[in-house]
């Protein structure tokens, strides 16, 4: 019989264009892969079915435990694209402990799409939020790339495989 193990994440480091801000955000959102659907109905069909269309844009968010300059110059201009990884450790647990570690490294090309001038209250730490939306995401999860989307070249893989290899060669791309 296999036991159980039980796998957490509960830590997490955020770099931008390679440069750790290790220590300055209290959490990072990195939003949700989300495939846009549409109802499809023919004659004959008893009911109404979804099909995927494609995907919804993909947004997600940092929240800073203060202001600081070398990410502002990053922040405040929505015209150029940041290189945002994330970087985290899953534990592994059985009957046992702790058994082992790996790494979770999530990259994205993004563009922040608000800069927070800040909220500010007596005795109560700021918050600043940057919100964000991304063109590229790679996920790998122990060295074995998870998914892979790549919306401005149609680029989608799901554990190495391609999953538009084929809609590509047939819009001649």
């Amino acid at each position: 019989m296999a036991g159980f193990s039980a796998h957490r994440i509960t830590n997490a480091a955020v770099y931008l264009d390679g440069n750790s801000f290790f220590g300055r955000c209290e959490e990072i959102d990195l939003g949700t892969v989300k495939t846009v659907m549409s109802d499809f109905q023919g004659l004959g069909m008893v009911g109404l079915i979804e099909l995927p269309d494609g995907f919804d844009k993909l947004e997600g968010k940092i929240v800073w435990n203060s202001l600081y300059y070398d990410a502002t110059k990053r922040l405040a201009t929505p015209f150029k694209t940041v290189q945002l990884q994330c970087r985290s450790n899953v534990q592994v647990f059985n009957s046992g402990g702790l058994v082992e570690e790996f790494p979770l490294v999530t990259m994205m090309t993004i563009m922040f799409k608000e800069y927070q001038l800040g909220s500010y209250k007596p005795r109560d730490p700021s918050k600043f939020e940057s919100p964000f939306s991304a063109t590229y995401v790679r996920q790998i999860l122990n060295g074995q790339e998870v998914v892979l989307l790549d919306y401005l070249a149609n680029i989608f893989k799901v554990g190495g495989e391609d999953q538009l290899a084929k809609y590509r060669k047939n819009i001649g791309q």
